[in-house]
């Protein structure tokens, strides 16, 4: 007959109890799952106007954020419109029009996009419970070196008018306002 003590038996149950215990996964689980999520809304929801490595924007304290709507770029060599090519900048900066031509073809070739994200934007305001507002005009963001010359974006602006895109919203960099 074996003899055990108090003591070894109780040990001894200690340590099957320490046999099945594991690593418990499923809390860490919920956090890289919560962090996945988190990562997924905050990046995709990205509402600046990445302008492209050529183009310098000015500085500006402005409180609006730019809505995605049809672009125009102004660079040194050329003017783009949705990232076609256009017109080359020299000839603009050149002709003695305040309405460009080639660039109001372009702007009315565009104008289904502007009216796409207008009626968004009036029926967003819609199911928020606001009154119906009347239909937006179409508009477009024009992002234009800072060493671009002021008769040149009034060329630009004035063909956009010309074409029917009464809303023109000039791309800044946004630094922090003073005050």
């Amino acid at each position: 007959m074996k003899h055990e003590s108090r003591r070894m038996k109780r040990m001894a149950r200690s340590h099957k109890r320490k046999k099945t215990s594991g690593m418990n996964l499923t809390s860490l689980m919920d956090v890289f799952t919560i962090l996945v999520f988190f990562l997924l809304t905050n990046t995709s929801s990205n509402e600046a106007l990445e302008p492209p490595k050529v183009i310098t924007l000015p500085d500006s304290v402005v409180e609006a954020k730019p809505r995605e709507t049809v672009t125009l770029m102004v660079t040194g060599e050329e003017i783009l419109v949705e990232a076609k090519p256009v017109i080359a900048t020299e000839a603009v900066i050149n002709s003695e029009e305040t309405i460009i031509q080639a660039i109001k073809e372009a702007m009315i070739l565009e104008m289904d996009k502007a009216i796409t994200v207008a009626r968004g934007a009036q029926q967003e305001a819609a199911t928020e419970g606001e009154e119906l507002p009347e239909q937006e005009p179409p508009e477009v963001n024009i992002l234009a070196d800072r060493t671009i010359p002021f008769s040149l974006l009034k060329k630009v602006m004035s063909s956009c008018t010309d074409a029917g895109y009464t809303k023109v919203s000039l791309a800044v960099i946004q630094k922090a306002s003073q005050g």
